[in-house]
């Protein structure tokens, strides 16, 4: 009895020990293939038709959490610099109460973008998601992708898996609380999108095209008129 006891503890831990050593290692994969493709400030960021800025929380005041402001700062400074001629904002609205597109818009906004270069989802309620509608329902094929660099990895892996051309720009400005925890997240975010894109094919939800000509960008560096 002992050692059938003693053999299923054993059995157990090899089952976890291969249930964390596999998502390491897909997840330092996925890191260094697409390492290359994250650009750490604006200027370095090569030009795209469209930013796509993930949502990322807001408080019940209407305030952006700090990873989301910064998410959005990042995107206006693109859009500023004619790196992007819009941007995609992509968020949670399944609640009447809760919509973090409309939140990110009125942010950019308040900031001097035009509402004509914006661009809202309202079903993005995760990567996965704002990933596959950004080409089945908005037709973007090109895009700066605008997020903290732990996150950067998977949204890279489920953009190119699902057809999109991307590449990454760190929107990292503050320290996070709970960052550490997001990290480790992430570990196990990228093994659920590793069976998303390759196994299950979940579909978001969906509907009808909406077109955008996503050609049409900003023309000039907005000036400040100095």
């Amino acid at each position: 009895m002992r050692k059938l006891v003693l053999l299923g503890l054993l059995l157990l831990l090899v089952v976890l020990a291969l249930g964390l050593v596999g998502p390491l290692a897909l997840r330092a994969w996925v890191g260094g293939r697409y390492g290359s493709r994250i650009h750490n400030d604006v200027a370095s960021t090569p030009p795209q038709p469209v930013a796509i800025v993930f949502g990322a929380g807001y408080w019940p005041s209407g305030r952006l959490s700090d990873a989301l402001a910064d998410r959005m700062d990042t995107a206006i400074a693109l859009y500023e610099a004619g790196k992007v001629g819009k941007l995609l904002l992509t968020g949670d609205n399944r609640f009447a109460d809760y919509n973090e597109p409309a939140r990110m818009a009125d942010y950019a906004e308040a900031r001097g973008v035009p509402p004509e270069h914006l661009v809202l989802d309202y079903a993005g309620r995760r990567t996965y998601d704002s990933c596959y509608r950004a080409g089945a329902i908005f037709g973007v094929e090109r895009a700066v992708l605008v997020t903290q660099a732990f996150h950067l990895p998977r949204a890279l892996y489920t953009c190119e898996r699902l057809g999109l051309d991307a590449v990454g720009v760190v929107a990292d400005h503050h320290r996070y609380r709970y960052g550490e925890w997001y990290r480790l997240r992430e570990v196990f975010a990228l093994a659920r999108a590793w069976f998303d894109v390759n196994l299950l094919k979940p579909l978001p939800v969906l509907g009808d095209p909406i077109p955008v000509d996503w050609s049409q960008r900003a023309a000039d560096p907005v000036s400040d008129g100095s």
